[in-house]
């Protein structure tokens, strides 16, 4: 199954540092996750130098994963040119359309 997370609340950072990053790193997460979408403060989590947005850019260098933070928050709090390898910035239509050409099962938002 292939799904796509999209993280909104401010749990955000606890359960990717503790259960969702863990679990891809090791290869146990059970799906294919193709694609992250962060917003509001969630796109500190893609700056450089942040431990859980290095290890997805490590992650998604060997599986392809999507990040994207949203335009407009990674703008706000001027980080647009500050993330991690790998990390775009974009709204909905670039998800749709980056989502769309790998086809996802679910997308679950966090």
């Amino acid at each position: 199954m292939k799904v796509a997370y999209i993280f909104l609340t401010n749990l955000a950072h606890f359960i990717l540092s503790n259960m969702i990053v863990p679990q891809l790193e090791k290869g146990m997460h059970g799906v294919d996750v193709v694609g992250m979408f962060f917003f509001v403060d969630n796109t500190f989590l893609l700056v450089r130098g942040n431990d859980v947005g290095e290890r997805l850019s490590n992650i998604a260098k060997k599986t392809g994963m999507l990040l994207m933070a949203c335009d407009r928050c990674a703008i706000e709090r001027k980080i647009d040119g500050d993330l991690v390898e790998g990390a775009m910035i974009g709204c909905f239509p670039d998800l749709y359309k980056a989502l769309g050409e790998v086809g996802i099962d679910q997308a679950i938002t966090l």
